[in-house]
């Protein structure tokens, strides 16, 4: 059974459209081996809402990639208010259907302001980037396309340019952008990642349930897939949320459950939807800040 793509600004998988689109109030739905019923118990929750403060500093461009075969690629680069030089950086990768700019927009996700909230409130500060990786997954394409690559070596440099430090980056996602952050985080492996945070990640248990045009075939699926590979992320600081009534839960909980150590995280009420990542985005940023600061003790 293929599920509804990763999220799509347009048209997001919201509760009400995943419960009419089952056609009931309470439906089954199946992704792969298992199933879980799915109501408005936990459909329902409330929607996060972007914090009324003033954002810090945020600027942007594009480049020319060679890595994506010329594309344009547009960046963000979001720091806290009075934190602006030798700070480390989360790379967010957006979902399907999305661009750089739906981390910030206030329309959107607005991930700057809960930064700036995230900081007043006590984390340490560190800064967010984005940038465009098209719908090809955040990994090698047959065509030649490869944001994972992009992110390597175009954006990183970029970013410390910029004078933000690379050495250790956090890497952070949702839904297609989820999935990116993992295979990242497994690319770049734990010496060069200091934290991982996920939101309803693209997770599938098997190629016969992608979402068409996630990968090439099944080939492309079992190079890259994070399935029951828990190992090569084992030592990494991670963190993965997803709503229960989500088209992802059960394969994200296979995922989860698959860990010799459980990692941070948890499964309550929400859907595939803004509202839900909203809600989710304080934890986030908190956990992200916190794995930025002891990774700068390891290093110190």
């Amino acid at each position: 059974m293929s599920l509804p793509t990763a999220g799509p600004p347009a048209h997001p998988i919201t509760r009400r459209r995943l419960l009419v689109g089952l056609g009931a109030t309470v439906a089954v739905t199946a992704t792969g081996a298992g199933a879980f019923a799915v109501g408005r118990d936990v459909l329902d929750g409330p929607d996060g809402k972007v914090p009324r403060v003033e954002g810090g500093e945020v600027i942007g461009g594009s480049f020319a990639s060679k890595a994506r075969r010329g594309r344009s690629c547009g960046w963000a680069i979001a720091w806290p208010p009075g934190h602006r030089e030798n700070l480390p950086v989360t790379v967010v990768l957006h979902g399907r259907g999305n661009d750089h700019a739906s981390a910030f927009s206030s329309r959107y996700l607005g991930l700057d302001r809960f930064l700036v909230a995230a900081v007043r409130g006590g984390a340490a500060p560190f800064a967010l980037a984005s940038v465009d990786g098209g719908e090809s997954y955040w990994h090698r394409r047959a065509d030649g396309d490869d944001a994972a690559a992009m992110v390597i070596d175009e954006l990183l440099p970029l970013l410390e340019r910029r004078g933000l430090r690379t050495e250790r980056i956090g890497l952070a996602g949702w839904s297609m952008g989820g999935f990116g952050a993992l295979h990242l985080a497994r690319t770049l492996g734990r010496g060069r990642v200091a934290g991982v945070a996920v939101m309803s990640p693209a997770l599938w248990r098997s190629y016969d349930d992608t979402t068409p045009g996630a990968y090439d075939d099944a080939a492309d699926f079992a190079r890259v897939s994070v399935m029951k590979r828990q190992r090569s992320l084992a030592g990494t600081r991670l963190r993965v949320d997803c709503g229960r009534g989500d088209p992802f839960y059960d394969a994200t909980r296979d995922f989860v459950e698959g860990f010799d150590t459980r990692p941070a995280g948890d499964f309550e009420r929400g859907g595939h939807d803004v509202g839900y990542w909203r809600r989710m985005a304080p934890t986030q940023l908190r956990f992200l800040a916190a794995a930025h600061a002891a990774a700068d003790n390891v290093t110190a």
